[in-house]
């Protein structure tokens, strides 16, 4: 008797899923490791990383140590026709406020007007021939004081230490016999004339410096991008496959960002004449050729930002570390003289500090090329070096 076949197996169905077993919605071990991916990376990128701490101490410097709303010692050319005892003693009562500085003492007012309009005095002090006779008189001589007015906020508190000058700078002299003379309302008159600015309007400062400012701004960042954009999108392998030179490319690059430039400027001037009344006295052509040499300045910056850039964040970050100085130490936004002497040593540097004096001369005081020759051949000068960088920076090769 044979024995019972075994009943056939069931063919096999699909597999049943095998249970997954789930971690904890969140891991700190998990954010940790990613914790140390992330800040690994972040200290391979070295120029990222000082960013992040040099600006804030750049900040933290300039604010607390450069920074200065009220400046003193500022240069005072003073044209003494009278050198009688009264007369030194106005002229002691000036110095001894803090804020005027003798720098030049001359009988000619043509020679104070002179240093005025380079620049080199912010005030000027006339003291007439016949101070000492009116004043023994009791006729109240007047005492002319000119004060360089193209940044109000300059000589806006020196002006405002003015006020009590008539009535306290002779109470040692007028005793005895003259002590009748400071029974008046002052023994003498100051007549205080802002020159190139006479309301002290602040706009008549702020929109020539924003010329600057814009322009500094954007033709940096604009050319700082440019060459890391190549290597970004992977077009530089085309550019370097060709046989132009590193100055063909430097001139290609920077020219267009010219025309820009101008594009803007046409913007700035229309509202600085048409919304703000900001007066032009001096040579619109001029104006325009200063402009031209400060715009390739700041693009031979850039293009040296992105020859040593990787990225275009990276170009950013130079570019905002290039404004930020130019911006707070070249007379823009505080009064440059109010600075300490390494301040100004940077501020003379940068090409903005000599373009805002540039731009104001020609526009508020009508100058010259001759005025403007000691704020010409600095930026010059630095567009020379910045462009001689960028060349050096410049390889034909990826590497």
């Amino acid at each position: 008797m044979s024995a019972p076949s075994a009943s056939p197996t069931p063919p096999a169905g699909p597999a049943a899923p095998a249970t997954v077993r789930q971690g904890p919605r969140f891991s700190w071990r998990r954010a940790l490791a990613i914790f140390i991916k992330e800040f690994q990376q972040m200290l391979r990128d070295r120029l990222t990383f000082a960013m992040a701490v040099g600006v804030p101490i750049l900040q933290l410097v300039l604010f607390g140590y450069a920074i200065n709303t009220d400046p003193k010692g500022l240069p005072t050319v003073l044209v003494a026709q009278d050198s009688g005892p009264l007369g030194r003693s106005v002229v002691a009562a000036l110095v001894n406020s803090g804020y005027f500085s003798i720098i030049s003492t001359t009988g000619s007012e043509a020679e104070a007007e002179r240093l005025i309009e380079h620049g080199q005095a912010q005030f000027m002090v006339v003291l007439p021939n016949d101070f000492t006779s009116k004043l023994l008189r009791g006729e109240r001589p007047a005492v002319l004081v000119s004060v360089d007015a193209t940044d109000p906020a300059a000589g806006g508190n020196a002006i405002a230490a003015l006020a009590a000058l008539n009535q306290t700078a002779l109470q040692h002299d007028l005793v005895g016999p003259l002590a009748g003379l400071q029974l008046q309302p002052a023994p003498f008159e100051l007549r205080i004339h802002r020159r190139y600015n006479p309301e002290g309007l602040t706009r008549y400062n702020i929109v020539p410096g924003l010329i600057g400012t814009i322009l500094t701004m954007t033709m940096v960042m604009l050319t700082g991008l440019a060459m890391t954009r190549e290597r970004e999108r992977g077009t530089m392998e085309n550019l370097l496959a060709t046989p132009v030179r590193p100055l063909e490319v430097m001139v290609g690059k920077i020219l267009p960002y010219v025309v820009i430039g101008y594009v803007q400027l046409g913007v700035i001037m229309a509202a600085a004449w048409l919304l703000f009344a900001v007066p032009m006295n001096g040579s619109f052509g001029l104006l325009m050729a200063m402009i031209g040499l400060f715009m390739l300045a700041n693009l031979g910056v850039g293009f040296t930002f992105s020859t040593l850039a990787r990225n275009q964040l990276q170009a950013m970050q130079m570019t905002f570390f290039f404004f930020l100085p130019s911006m707070l130490l070249s007379g823009f936004m505080f009064p440059f003289r109010g600075m300490p002497t390494w301040a100004q040593a940077v501020g003379e540097v940068l090409p903005l500090t000599h373009f805002l004096r540039i731009v104001r001369g020609i526009m508020l005081k009508g100058n010259g090329l001759a005025e403007l020759l000691p704020e010409l051949w600095p930026m010059a000068l630095f567009l020379a070096a910045a462009a001689a960088l960028a060349l050096a920076r410049y390889r034909q090769t990826l590497d």
